[in-house]
């Protein structure tokens, strides 16, 4: 929450040179750029500061790549190197000495484990389904409210939909990917109430803009299968001023205006135009 940044906002400003370390889980994660986002404003503010020279950045992730998605992953391993920021793939934190300073890290693929030092450590938190419908008949064996990718009706329950975090479908965990999900919904209860066959179908659409300094932003889109859905007519895996200020200045207001209030449901449209009906 809140706290949470305020206190990280408080360590990093102390911070006048040592380890940085920060980690993304072996579990799903409610914003899966959001832990190395951290790390590029952490280098930015550093330089800022006039003490980077002074620090060691390094990005521990359990993935096998700096990020699921091909496209992104290249640009992103492309900007930590041009950002001295170091990369481990495949590297799961297991443990915390918060007293000695010292973080365990397991190698997913040999099992090795190792021990890092740090000045300061960011852990992105591992996430799980919620009890309330993890432990019910609604539960997929992982604990997720078991749908249709497609169609986000139960594949038990006929009369029981799911969207957002607690659903099943394998994409991102995001707020870009319920407002995409939310149409869908929308089209196939109505249909469902009418009797009729449910025909809106949910293509997997996840966002993730990752801001990679106090300016610049990365702003990634994909479906299914890492299928790239970009809104813009233009390489959205290269660091802009332009999609920085969209999520700055226009994803808010649509989020609080538009999606809490149930009237946005995605760029789908925004991005059939932008594309000439192409996408």
């Amino acid at each position: 929450g809140p706290g949470n940044a305020d206190c990280t906002w408080k360590v990093l400003s102390a911070i006048k040179g040592g380890d940085l370390l920060f980690t993304f889980p072996n579990a799903p994660i409610k914003c899966a750029g959001a832990p190395q986002k951290i790390m590029y404003l952490a280098d930015a503010h550093l330089r800022k500061a006039g003490v980077r020279d002074n620090c060691s950045l390094t990005y521990h992730t359990a993935l096998p790549a700096i990020f699921g998605v091909p496209k992104y992953a290249a640009a992103l391993s492309k900007l930590a190197a041009e950002k001295d920021c170091g990369v481990e793939t495949t590297s799961h934190l297991v443990e915390v000495d918060g007293e000695g300073r010292e973080a365990v890290f397991e190698d997913m693929g040999t099992g090795k484990q190792s021990t890092q030092k740090f000045d300061m450590l960011h852990v992105g938190p591992p996430c799980a389904p919620s009890p309330v419908y993890a432990t019910s008949p609604l539960a997929d064996s992982a604990g997720w409210v078991d749908v249709n990718k497609h169609t986000l009706q139960h594949n038990t329950y006929k009369n029981v939909f799911g969207i957002g975090d607690c659903n099943s479908c394998p994409t991102g965990k995001t707020a870009a990917k319920v407002a995409a999900e939310s149409g869908v919904l929308y089209g196939n209860v109505r249909r469902l109430m009418k009797g009729k066959e449910l025909k809106q179908s949910y293509d997997g659409y996840t966002s993730c803009p990752l801001t990679v300094g106090n300016d610049k932003l990365i702003l990634a889109e994909f479906g299914y299968d890492g299928a790239i859905l970009e809104t813009l007519p233009f390489n959205q895996a290269k660091p802009r001023w332009l999609t920085y200020f969209l999520k700055k200045e226009v994803m808010p207001p649509l989020y609080w205006h538009g999606l809490i209030r149930g009237t946005w449901r995605g760029p789908g449209l925004v991005r059939k135009i932008a594309h000439l009906g192409t996408a």
